[in-house]
């Protein structure tokens, strides 16, 4: 069981990336998937998250209207496209998944049961 973050890079500002989050020995379908974010010397916080569904759709304030998650369940992918990057996006982003129905939350870590190891965004000119 495995999820696998992907897509990250060195963008300017303003530039955009697109994250992919694979998952491999468990289908995606049933699970809530959220994107996590971690700068240095800041706490993890959640981003955005979808519900297995998709009927449940969550993104932070700061990147309300740059940020898109998408899921495609036939390629057991959820992918988070971003626009309009800034500086202040830099971290190291993590994708999480669990088992839920029609919901998604990032308030509570620790509910989530499966973390990818982090894929590295620097917005930098």
């Amino acid at each position: 069981v495995q999820l696998q973050a992907s897509g990250g890079g060195l963008v300017q500002p303003g530039g955009s990336l697109r994250l992919s989050c694979a998952a491999s020995g468990f289908t995606l379908d049933d699970y809530a998937i959220g994107w996590f974010r971690q700068a240095p010397g800041k706490e993890r916080e959640g981003v955005s998250c979808t519900s297995s569904s998709a009927g449940r759709i969550y993104y932070e304030d700061s990147v309300k209207g740059r940020f898109t998650i998408s899921r495609d369940n036939a390629r057991n992918t959820v992918y988070l496209q971003m626009n309009s990057l800034k500086v202040e996006d830099t971290a190291v982003y993590y994708c999480a998944a669990y088992y839920s129905g029609n919901e998604c939350h990032v308030d509570v870590p620790m509910d989530y049961d499966y973390w990818g190891q982090g894929t590295q965004v620097t917005v930098s000119s």
